[in-house]
């Protein structure tokens, strides 16, 4: 088959060609959208799920729809070290610089950018090469005080975004790297501007254990938010994730083909789209076989180990290295902490500060007190594959 024509996109974050099995979590973001831009109350939601499982797809697509429901948008991949007031300034400066061009709202953004400039100021926001030629308000959100001060200057932006019968939409990839104190701060804003009815709505997306960092964070979270879960496709959901694309481009795949992809790849989205893109690569006429399927087995697996595994693996420390290395030989997760512990000859208590570790550079999770579990699908396989002394040797301690 042609390369040229592969519709597969087996990429960080890449629009698939057919967004299967996730009809329900669209169609409540489009529901939500129509209701806030309305004035009607909506709760954000945040996308919870594991790596490769489409989180960040479906934000790009959430923000296609907010834009068709009249909304000016922002979009922010959360880093590990930067805290929220940088990330959200420039952000905010493109959109109220849009605002203030209608004449209906210009007042409202100026006061706004003023306001934002102060905020700037009261953060030590790292500006660049954005600059506001507006004066500080003194005295509006430049306290210092996070919670106060985005809250002060998020209503301020949702007003402006009402006068120009607009609405904001902010969205935030890996949720979880943000601080707890920023987490809190985001929080409160959006409250704040869910009680005065603005045209403001929010949608993260984050690794599972966001979900209790956003309750420790503020306890009117679990109403603040809808917790869609983002996981594996059903088998039927992945079944048509691999045959329509191939439809779509007149080619055809055996089904037999398409039950060992699914199976291959446990019905995870970004695996789908890996073995997809190989198969069709592969293939040596106008059909897609189980034998091509079995062909691009290897080199699937090959760019996936070279990519999106060892990647991971290389940004943890020797012997958080270990600590995973024991998790796999213990098998499919999730893990018992103790089991662990127990592998590597060690206590829970001490090897505590190494599993918070890995859990803050988003490796691992806890799925329940007590258990830990790999927030990368097929980890485990990866790992006994690759470094299987390692794995026995950890597992015989």
């Amino acid at each position: 088959m042609d390369p040229v024509r592969n519709p597969f996109a087996p990429g960080a974050g890449s629009q698939p060609p057919e967004l299967a099995g996730r009809r329900a979590i669209v169609d409540e973001a489009r529901v939500a959208l129509h209701r806030v831009i309305q004035g009607r109350s909506s709760q954000s939601q945040l996308l919870l799920g594991l790596r490769g499982v489409g989180k960040t797809v479906l934000l790009n697509k959430i923000e296609e729809l907010a834009l068709e429901a009249g909304y000016l948008t922002s979009f922010i991949e959360a880093p590990e070290d930067r805290p929220l007031p940088d990330l959200l300034y420039p952000k905010l400066h493109q959109v109220l610089r849009k605002l203030s061009v209608a004449d209906e709202a210009k007042a409202k953004a100026v006061a706004a950018l003023r306001a934002l400039k102060g905020f700037a100021s009261a953060f030590k926001v790292t500006v660049g090469d954005v600059s506001i030629a507006y004066e500080p308000d003194e005295g509006t959100a430049d306290s210092g005080d996070l919670d106060a001060d985005l809250s002060e200057l998020f209503l301020l932006v949702g007003q402006a975004a009402k006068e120009a019968g607009k609405g904001w939409a902010l969205l935030i990839d890996e949720v979880q790297y943000l601080s707890g104190k920023d987490l809190s701060a985001l929080i409160v804003a959006l409250h704040r501007v869910n009680q005065k009815g603005l045209p403001v709505i929010f949608f993260g997306a984050g690794l599972p254990q966001l979900a209790g960092m956003a309750g420790d964070a503020k306890s009117y979270a679990e109403r603040l938010f809808t917790y869609p879960a983002v996981d594996a496709l059903d088998a039927d959901s992945a079944r048509h994730a691999i045959r329509q694309p191939v439809e779509d481009e007149e080619e055809s795949i055996e089904e037999p083909a398409v039950a060992d992809i699914v199976e291959k790849t446990h019905g995870y989205p970004y695996f789908l789209q890996e073995w997809g893109f190989q198969a069709w690569n592969h293939a040596q006429g106008n059909c897609i076989t189980a034998a091509d399927v079995e062909s691009a087995t290897q080199a699937a697996m090959r760019r996936l180990d070279e990519g999106f595994f060892n990647v991971r693996l290389e940004r943890l420390t020797p012997r958080e290295r270990d600590y995973v290395y024991a998790m796999a030989s213990l098998g499919s997760g999730p893990y018992r902490s103790n089991d662990v512990a127990h592998c590597l000859g060690d206590t829970t208590q001490s090897l505590g500060p190494c599993r918070a570790k890995i859990i803050s550079k988003g490796m691992i999770y806890s799925p329940a007190h007590g258990d830990i579990a790999f927030t990368v699908p097929m980890f485990d396989d990866f790992l006994r594959r690759n470094f299987p002394e390692r794995v026995s040797l950890v597992g015989k301690k």
